[in-house]
């Protein structure tokens, strides 16, 4: 799964990274993202456009908004076959722009988070979906998930399940509003391979979302 990420970069390297069209130059900075949270997403509106949605997705369909505290995540397996997804996967696919994430592997002495991230890519997209809800009083909600797949032989040990992180060529690809086939996109969702990534242990500081700042992507050691 994936549960909390980082997001810190400058509006310069993502107008760059991502031929974005436009970008705020507010950007916020989190290194401890976390469900519920409002941060950029990527879209295709010719050129490419960045939005401001929550992190859980809502299905149009849904009556109650709270649907998203559940749906931070969709398995690549069945995101072609859950209600709540199969509509976005073709119609509403996004990329999440991120440094890295969290994941914690279970040990005999606790849970310990480890901090994972690409070795030659400081900011890459997770395979995102999103939504727009509408609420009886006409407001919308914008709001994403990412999906998931089986790790990678890094990132076993640590847990099974991790973020699909497209490989820069199948960005755009991905983002196609022209390519409404889900036949068509499910080959991209796939695990980055283990050579590309890194992992290391970090402080369970991160274990609680009020927490934030660069310490939480400090190494830490741990006893084998």
């Amino acid at each position: 799964m994936c549960g909390r990420y980082m997001f810190a970069t400058n509006p310069q390297h993502m107008t760059e990274r991502f031929a974005l069209s436009v970008v705020p130059p507010d950007l916020p900075t989190r290194y401890n993202v976390s469900p519920q949270m409002h941060m950029p997403v990527i879209i295709a509106n010719s050129p490419n456009h960045l939005d401001f949605m929550r992190w859980g997705l809502v299905p149009s369909w849904a009556k109650d908004p709270s649907t998203g505290f559940k749906t931070i995540n969709a398995r690549a397996e069945t995101v072609a076959e859950r209600p709540a997804y199969r509509s976005a996967l073709r119609y509403h696919r996004c990329l999440v722009p991120a440094n890295g994430f969290f994941e914690w592997r279970a040990t005999p002495q606790g849970k310990q988070p480890y901090f994972i991230h690409l070795r030659d890519e400081l900011l890459f997209a997770f395979a995102g979906l999103y939504e727009i809800w509408h609420s009886p009083d006409g407001s919308e909600l914008r709001t994403y998930a990412i999906i998931t797949c089986q790790s990678n032989q890094l990132m076993a040990p640590i847990h099974n399940r991790m973020p699909v992180i497209l490989p820069r060529e199948a960005e755009a690809a991905w983002l196609d509003p022209k390519e409404n086939r889900a036949a068509a996109v499910l080959s991209f969702l796939q695990p980055i391979t283990a050579e590309a990534m890194d992992a290391y242990p970090v402080s369970t500081a991160v274990n609680s979302p009020r927490n934030d700042g660069p310490a939480l992507i400090a190494p830490v050691l741990v006893a084998n």
